[in-house]
């Protein structure tokens, strides 16, 4: 009886010690029930994504801030998408976001930003509004757009897209024409995950298709191209579309005797799009575009047409970029910035 007695109070401690992990087993949820996204967790991480900080160059302050990554994050989403958007579409662009960031902070290489500035605010980069630009924006409607931001970027806490182990350069636009671009039919690049799909969601942009009009003498100023001639003839033909890209849109166009890309066609003239078509009509040249950005990676309104059948965020940046995986930003991390925190 003694030897059980003796056990007993050998065992209790034990028991008692083991009790309360035994009943967080039992009733904790099963993993990913939580609705967030599931990315894979580094063991002993050299450095978490709550440490990390990014430093933003402020533009119009002239300033460097430096701000904890997913506060940055919230910034950028607000500044990108419409907060009406789906949620879905705001955890996509949420972890579009924070890939464009994290590659940068891998990469180590910020040349492109003033002294002591690792990203900037404007679209050269990302674009960042902070919390008092949001609340001078929004206005009475700040408390709940703020609150759904922040409900996308935390429900995908330290999530990045990655095509072999590495962060994607996550390119994301507006609207495109129906169909998103082949990244080496715009940069001249090839990326594998940047591949053109279908994006007929588009459709409902308001910015799908805009018309403009340029005085003639400008349009020929502009292409360094002189049009005289065809004009005064009548004749048609006055342009030619040499190659169509495979998303639809103009690769190559010759005007008055010159070839352009479709890319620098767009530049030079600041059409929304290079997929366009124009008119001649007396001394005016119409130009109708067909979506709005460059067409590559991302497009947000697409995304947000997605989210409205059902899709989720990591379906919408798996079709948008094609092969892509999810991983825990930290595994990126590790070893690049430990030094620094």
């Amino acid at each position: 009886m003694k030897r059980y007695l003796v056990m007993w109070f050998i065992g209790l401690p034990i028991l008692l010690v083991m009790l309360p992990a035994a009943l967080v087993y039992l009733f904790s949820s099963p993993s990913g029930s939580d609705g967030h996204l599931q990315a894979t967790t580094p063991t002993n991480p050299a450095v978490h994504s709550s440490s990390v900080e990014v430093k933003v160059y402020r533009n119009e302050k002239k300033t460097v801030e430096t701000l904890p990554l997913e506060q940055y994050i919230e910034g950028v989403v607000a500044a990108e998408m419409p907060a009406e958007f789906e949620l879905e579409a705001l955890k996509a662009q949420a972890m579009a976001a924070r890939t464009y960031i994290i590659r940068r902070l891998n990469a180590q290489s910020f040349e492109d930003v003033p002294e002591g500035g690792q990203v900037t605010d404007t679209v050269k980069h990302q674009a960042y509004l902070d919390e008092e630009q949001r609340r001078a924006s929004w206005k009475e409607q700040f408390e709940w757009k703020n609150s759904r931001i922040r409900q996308a970027v935390q429900a995908t806490a330290g999530v990045v897209l990655t095509y072999e182990g590495q962060p994607i350069d996550a390119t994301f636009f507006s609207t495109s024409n129906g169909f998103t671009e082949n990244a080496n039919e715009y940069f001249e690049t090839s990326v594998p995950y940047l591949k053109s799909v279908a994006s007929p969601w588009d459709i409902q942009s308001p910015r799908y298709e805009n018309t403009v009009k340029i005085g003639l003498a400008d349009f020929e100023q502009r292409l360094g191209v002189k049009l005289a001639k065809e004009v005064s003839t009548g004749s048609g033909g006055w342009y030619q579309i040499v190659e169509r890209t495979t998303g639809n849109r103009v690769g190559k166009i010759n005007i008055g005797g010159k070839e352009f890309s479709g890319r620098a066609f767009r530049e030079k003239l600041g059409l929304h799009s290079s997929a366009f078509s124009l008119e001649l009509l007396g001394n005016e040249v119409l130009i109708t575009t067909k979506g709005y950005g460059h067409g590559v990676g991302m497009s947000q309104w697409g995304a947000n047409g997605m989210a409205k059948t059902g899709k989720s965020a990591e379906q919408i940046v798996k079709y948008f970029y094609q092969g892509v995986a999810l991983e825990n930003c930290d595994l990126i991390l590790k070893g690049k910035l430990s030094a620094n925190f």
